[in-house]
């Protein structure tokens, strides 16, 4: 088995504006040849918010910089770098830039794995 290793410059790759920040996919299969797994980087400005999609796959995000807020469950945590939260299949969370801050989000999206 031969194993390569794939350096991509996330600084040269398009963000694409949305009503939720800026988005661009890192991970992907036409990057990478990733068929199972889908990796992005989000970022939000003060006072925006992103919710991710309730879904059938496990999904993890990364607080990489700033500082705001995630939803879970009707609870608000306050959060700063460091901080993230795993996402089982149907559940979700919202994340929130602090006033006067913004977040850098790393998200990660997986199948469930069959049984």
């Amino acid at each position: 088995m031969t194993t390569t290793t794939t350096f991509i410059d996330t600084n040269k790759l398009p963000r694409v504006k949305t009503p939720h920040g800026e988005v661009t996919e890192i991970l992907n299969n036409a990057l990478v040849g990733a068929k199972n797994v889908l990796g992005m980087l989000r970022w939000l400005q003060s006072g925006e918010t992103f919710q991710t999609e309730t879904m059938d796959q496990h999904q993890l995000v990364y607080l990489m910089e700033g500082k705001g807020k995630i939803r879970l469950d009707d609870k608000d945590y306050h959060v700063a770098k460091g901080a993230g939260v795993y996402l089982g299949p149907s559940e979700r969370a919202d994340f929130q830039a602090a006033s006067g801050a913004s977040l850098k989000l790393f998200h990660l999206v997986v199948p469930r794995i069959p049984k």
